[in-house]
């Protein structure tokens, strides 16, 4: 499917079409790309001079906006969802880890940075879990809120999956930088997450032009317009 501008308009939602394109049209090529995270393959899709027949529009024309961002937006928040639940066993392995390595006659689980990053990552995770809960049911519900909802949880998801990948690796010291360790995978999803569909600076940005929703406290609008 490709959204395509088929008329001028003077913004970017207006005169925007979707097609279905066959991946054997003449003029199409698709060059699969290198990326950080090799188990999720993308590809760049070229059209050059592609020719379809009027069949191949999907809806009205000029009228693809609607639907695509609904798309994008479930879309979002399902990425959203799958990066908390990618950090759930980051810390889960962290604590484990911390429990059996010892260091100066005890494990590293008892010394009190350890302890206090442990649960930053805990924090960070079930405050995305409520954001990302909260736009799923804003996005279901089809409520007005739900672009701002889809946009506080993505930015705290993307924010949260790569800082707790990023702690985990340094809890688990030497093990946490090889390639033997299941930390790599996770760490290389959570960047490539962490930019799909918008990083947290860039919903940060759309935030402004959007209404606050009812539940975001005035700490957390700052904070989030601010793309921190």
């Amino acid at each position: 499917m490709v959204a395509a501008r088929t008329r001028d308009g003077s913004t970017l939602e207006d005169g925007i079409s979707l097609f279905l394109v066959p991946k054997d049209a003449r003029g199409l090529t698709a060059t699969l790309l290198p990326t950080i995270d090799e188990t999720r393959k993308l590809c760049e899709v070229r059209l050059d001079n592609v020719a379809l027949p009027a069949a191949a529009l999907l809806g009205d024309r000029h009228e693809g906006w609607a639907p695509l961002s609904r798309v994008v937006s479930r879309a979002t928040v399902a990425l959203a969802a799958e990066m908390c639940g990618g950090a759930q066993p980051v810390l889960d392995m962290t604590v484990a880890y911390a429990k059996i390595r010892i260091a100066f006659g005890k494990p590293i689980g008892s010394y009190q940075g350890v302890k206090h990053q442990a649960a930053d990552m805990l924090v960070a995770i079930e405050n995305a879990k409520s954001l990302t809960y909260y736009a799923a049911w804003a996005v279901d519900e089809g409520l007005d809120e739900g672009p701002f909802a889809v946009s506080m949880a993505k930015a705290a998801a993307s924010d949260m999956h790569r800082k707790v990948a990023g702690v985990s690796i340094q809890l688990h010291g030497g093990i946490g930088m090889t390639w033997e360790h299941d930390l790599q995978l996770y760490f290389k999803r959570a960047k490539a997450s962490e930019v799909a569909f918008g990083d947290a600076t860039w919903h940060g940005r759309s935030l402004i032009q959007i209404k606050p929703c009812p539940a975001a406290s005035g700490l957390e609008w700052a904070s989030i317009a601010k793309g921190t």
